[in-house]
């Protein structure tokens, strides 16, 4: 049986995934020892590739591809979201590239550059100075890698990114002068800045959570003591009082940096608290509206600033790098660019309905731009409960696990579609009419409506033309 984990608090952007995805690591690696133990009749062949990055960085890649046929098959790269990440990238690209390549397509996934095994920073100094150009580059270079391989098919390239994986699969298909890209899935897909996004972490989210969760007879404020024990949020909201002791629209915050926000955020709460000035009984409440968010406001902001700051190579923790970030905070939103996308290229969004990293609001977002650009073929799917990794997930927590086979099933339905398999009405078909047996129950809408059909515990949006 696979083991499965729950980490407290969606930390959003790139300060939490690698975080997640090096505890996911071992439960889906399970799996992967299972699956090879149980692998009688050998289904996917393998190639282990090094790819030469430029400027004397290589790095480790692997090839899976059908065991029977010579092809040419439709090829597909495989995009890594942020932090130190591997080929495998906590386990989840190691399941996608074994689904798809044992039905029909060639996968390439490869370690990031100055990573190893299990997301081990193997050259700290290739890590530190790394851009979000080089990450591009490194896409791009795959790509190059990828069609030329004797099994793939050049004319039937996609690209799949996870989280921001997505904004660097839509740049790679925008730029990319070589090989055209034929299709692009973006996974939990970020469409905004830096900025707003880890405000979103940092403040936005507490807020809700305080709201919902914490202030249980609805009065529009929560007892302070109460609040700094929360599992959750409590060490978070502990830090940002302390650090606003009178918790007053004149205090300015100690100075602090992202690093320091961000364990403070996914540390476990203790019972132990720091002693605040003016807090002097369990009585003591605080307003949520008025005084917690300009104390989270505070708090971010100060941190956010110090961070940009700061211009060593050196990484505080191993997903925030200060070069890297500015980087990051320099690049446009993918909403503003995803109208560059060619409309010969499908585009494909996926994303869970709990995901707190990437609401699900920013794929409904890119779906109504799309629609508004009259892109010809794009599709939405979202899936009730499911979190930023694609595993089961509360509100406020990320669910941590294997991705649940009927994603793995609406992904390889759209790609075979859009690769030369079968026509377009087959796979629509297919997805909307064929449940999987780990999925919900369906509810069933009228089929001729395309725009929004709630099936199988999945809500799809499609627009073709």
């Amino acid at each position: 049986m696979v083991r499965t984990r729950s980490i407290t608090l969606s930390l959003g952007l790139f300060l939490i995934t690698m975080l997640v995805l090096s505890c996911l690591s071992t439960s889906v690696f399970n799996l992967y020892n299972q699956t090879l133990a149980k692998q009688y009749i050998p289904t996917v062949k393998y190639r282990n590739l090094v790819i030469d990055l430029g400027k004397g960085v290589k790095t480790n890649a692997q090839l899976t591809f059908p065991a029977i046929g010579k092809g040419p098959f439709p090829g597909i790269l495989l995009v890594h979201g942020a932090g130190p990440a591997d080929m495998n990238y906590g386990g989840m690209f190691w399941q996608i590239a074994q689904y798809l390549s044992e039905r029909g397509f060639v996968v390439l996934r490869y370690d990031k550059r100055g990573i190893g095994g299990n997301g081990t920073i193997i050259n700290s100094d290739i890590w530190g100075n790394m851009t979000s150009n080089d990450l591009i580059h490194d896409a791009e270079k795959g790509v190059s890698v990828l069609v030329q391989q004797p099994e793939v098919d050049a004319k039937r390239i996609s690209i799949v990114g996870h989280s921001e994986g997505g904004a660097i699969t839509t740049r790679v298909a925008i730029d990319n002068p070589i090989t055209k890209i034929k299709n692009i899935v973006l996974m939990a897909a970020r469409i905004q800045n830096a900025h707003d996004l880890l405000y979103h972490t940092f403040v936005r989210l507490p807020l809700e959570y305080a709201k919902q969760v914490l202030d249980k007879n609805h009065t529009g404020s929560i007892p302070i003591q109460q609040a700094i024990k929360d599992p959750l949020f409590g060490r978070y909201i502990d830090f940002s009082l302390a650090n606003n002791q009178n918790y007053s629209a004149n205090v300015t915050t100690n100075t602090t940096d992202l690093g320091t926000l961000f364990l403070e955020v996914s540390s476990s709460n203790n019972a132990t608290a720091r002693q605040l000035v003016g807090f002097t009984t369990a009585a003591d409440s605080i307003n949520i509206d008025k005084q917690l968010r300009a104390m989270l406001e505070r708090t971010f902001e100060s941190a956010y600033k110090a961070t940009i700051g700061e211009i060593h190579s050196k990484c505080e923790m191993p997903s925030l790098c200060p070069i890297y970030f500015k980087s990051v905070v320099g690049l446009k939103p993918t909403l503003n660019i995803i109208g560059n996308v060619s409309a010969s290229t499908g585009i494909l969004l996926l994303h869970g309905q709990n995901d707190t990293n990437s609401p699900v609001q920013h794929a409904f977002i890119l779906q109504q731009k799309l629609t508004e650009l009259n892109h010809p073929d794009h599709t939405l799917i979202t899936y009730p409960n499911l979190g930023h990794l694609f595993y089961p997930s509360s509100l406020w927590t990320t669910g941590i696990g294997p991705i649940p086979e009927y994603v793995l099933a609406d992904l390889y339905a759209w790609l075979e579609a859009h690769s030369g398999f079968t026509n377009h009405a087959i796979a629509a078909t297919y997805v909307t009419s064929t449940p999987s047996s780990n999925s919900p129950t369906a509810k069933k809408n009228d089929p001729g409506d395309n725009v929004c059909h709630v099936l199988v515990g999945f809500n799809i949006y499609s627009d073709r033309r």
